[in-house]
């Protein structure tokens, strides 16, 4: 037996559905919340934050998922609304290396630095300061990622500067990502400066000319981990607005919305909705049904690859690590042929994520281009990622202290051909009125990114409901 809520249409204004409680969803509840509209946030899993969750243990402050972001002005705006104090990565972690010939080198960080870097060939540094005489281009199709950097600055710059920072942000393959999908920036830089390098000179002028900084935001978390960001979103919300464990079976377009939820205490549920935010990953999306007869008009979007990734978080005593980790962490090119895609330093990046006299380090592996490694058992992963730890960080003997979580679906791959998924999206909102979509499959993977997508529902909302 169902039960219908008692909405009075005549006299109060419908709330807004939001399905999906991970930072995209929160951050457009938070917004609409703060406008006086009411919403209901409906999450499949027993807490919110998705991929966001800080565990603190004996000491040890591990993340399971992302472990730090970067601190845009909208970002900053939020956290000031919120009340949260971030904390910057400390200074100590101002060096990113990159494996090379089986050792870090720091990579380079300035123009100057670049020139006196051992991490590059002179040959590779004569090519990268020609790409300040390319014309402006305009491609006719896209192009995979590592063809594109190598038209601009060649292909040692591809191996070790794109494809471990592919590995380690996207965990993806740089021959296969889109350009125009994956990094828009640069699509765009080529098309109005030809020149890459002239493109960020240019933007950086006219920042300054703005009275804007021209340094890059900063990188940062909190005391108490990221998971601190989607709980001051959740608690900010009206009480009854968020239900857990709570599985959506159908949405019915029209005006109203109608929504059928269930979960495992109580009979299913029918309520009725202004419109429906649908921030959800690929997978739910493709599997929901939307139609009277239950049609599924995203399925497509299953067919979009997320690789599975490992996250594994080490803690030694500080003896047992010769290497100073005086930096953000160690990213491993594809071409060394190694087991991690990269290593955080944790302890270094952030105050208090290991007890005193104590080190912590994340190993991320698998990805899209070794998933195999994501998927081996505890035991065989860390005999391999052990070897690799010894010979580059100098790590000897057992962690004192270890935790492992898996993603089987971490990333969505914006590849080449993504384009049809971004049109399956805007077909299905044009002929679903009142259904709004975004989210990391349609907005960019960062967490700004995703607090972004969140801020542009909610406003995208608000204009189709005043």
């Amino acid at each position: 037996m169902y039960s219908l809520s008692s909405v009075d249409n005549s006299s109060a204004q419908l709330p807004i559905a939001i399905i999906g409680g991970g930072i995209t969803g929160l951050a457009a509840a938070h917004r609409l919340a703060r406008q006086g509209r009411t919403v209901r946030v409906f999450e499949a899993a027993p807490r919110l934050g998705g991929n966001i969750r800080t565990e603190i243990v004996d000491g040890w402050l591990l993340e399971a998922g992302p472990n730090s972001f970067q601190l845009t002005p909208a970002a900053a705006a939020l956290l000031d609304e919120l009340g949260l104090s971030a904390i910057a990565a400390s200074p100590a972690a101002k060096n990113r290396y990159i494996v090379r010939n089986g050792r870090p080198v720091p990579a380079p960080s300035s123009p100057p630095g670049f020139l006196k870097s051992p991490l590059f060939s002179t040959a590779a540094k004569i090519r990268l300061f020609g790409d300040l005489f390319r014309r402006p281009r305009q491609r006719p199709v896209d192009v995979g990622l590592a063809d594109f950097v190598t038209s601009h600055f060649g292909s040692e710059l591809v191996d070790y500067g794109l494809r471990p920072f592919v590995s380690g942000v996207y965990a993806g393959d740089a021959q296969k990502l889109s350009t125009r999908h994956s990094f828009p920036s640069l699509w765009e830089a080529e098309q109005a400066h030809g020149s890459i390098i002239r493109a960020q000179l240019a933007g950086a002028k006219a920042k300054r000319a703005r009275g804007e900084s021209t340094r890059p935001s900063p990188i940062v978390s909190f005391a108490d981990g990221l998971e601190a960001l989607p709980r001051a979103l959740a608690a900010r919300l009206p009480a009854g607005s968020v239900e857990l464990n709570a599985r959506v079976t159908g949405l019915a377009p029209g005006q109203p919305w109608k929504l059928t939820w269930s979960r495992d205490d109580l009979e299913p549920q029918i309520e009725t909705f202004a419109s429906v935010i649908l921030a959800l990953p690929a997978s739910a999306l493709a599997s929901l049904p939307i139609g009277p007869m239950g049609e599924r008009p995203l399925a497509g979007l299953a067919d979009v690859e997320y690789p599975p990734v490992s996250s594994l978080f080490l803690g030694y005593k500080r003896e047992q690590v010769t290497h100073p980790l005086d930096g953000f962490g160690m990213l491993v090119p594809p071409a060394e042929q190694r087991v991690p895609l990269g290593v955080l330093f944790n302890s270094t990046l952030f105050p208090h994520r290991a007890p005193e006299g104590h080190v912590a380090l994340t190993v991320m592996t698998g990805g899209v281009l070794r998933p195999d490694l994501a998927r081996l058992e505890d035991a065989p992963l860390l005999t391999l990622v052990r070897k690799d730890l010894a010979e580059l960080l100098g790590v000897q003997g057992d962690p004192v202290f270890m935790r492992r979580n898996v993603w089987p679906q971490a990333i969505p791959q914006y590849n080449l051909g993504y384009e049809r998924f971004i049109d399956l999206i805007a077909r299905t909102e044009a002929a679903c009125p009142g259904l709004l979509i975004g989210g990391h499959i349609r907005d960019g993977i960062s967490m700004p990114a995703c607090l972004a997508a969140g801020e542009k529902l909610a406003a995208r909302a608000t204009t189709s409901n005043p």
